[in-house]
Order: C-alpha cells, then sequence, then structure tokens
C-alpha cells in the first residue's frame, strides 16, 4: 500500500512538525533530526518514541531513496 502524495504533503515530524521525506514502504525520514519513522502495515507510525537515530551511512543511503 503506497501512501498517497497528499496524505505526505500534511504528515509532519511530531518532534519539530516538519516535512518529512518517504522511503516507500519502508520509512518516514526527517533529514533535520535524522530520524526515521516507521512504516507498518502501510500505516506510518508516527510517534517520537518509535522513530530511530539515523547515522551518516544511513542518511546518505536514505536520502539517495527518498521522495520528497
Amino acid at each position: 500500500m503506497a501512501i498517497d502524495s497528499t496524505l505526505l504533503s500534511i504528515l509532519a515530524c511530531p518532534v519539530d512538525k516538519g516535512p518529512l521525506l518517504l522511503v516507500e514502504g519502508e520509512l518516514l525520514y526527517n533529514p533535520r533530526l535524522r530520524r526515521a519513522y516507521p512504516i507498518e502495515n502501510g500505516i506510518p507510525v508516527l510517534l517520537a518514541d518509535d522513530a530511530r537515530d539515523v547515522d551518516d551511512a544511513e542518511h546518505e543511503s536514505i536520502l539517495a531513496r527518498a521522495t520528497s
């Protein structure tokens, strides 16, 4: 199940309220804070406690695969 572009445009990081990048079917990503939010069964889990930190190498990898 893909995330609709309209939905993506209104989703925001729960921490800084900024826009998120999508890695289809995998995660939503906040490049400013380097935090990745999981997508489980097609549903974004935008809970700060469920997000994970991303290191430099993964940050570059995510940016290469992400769509805004």
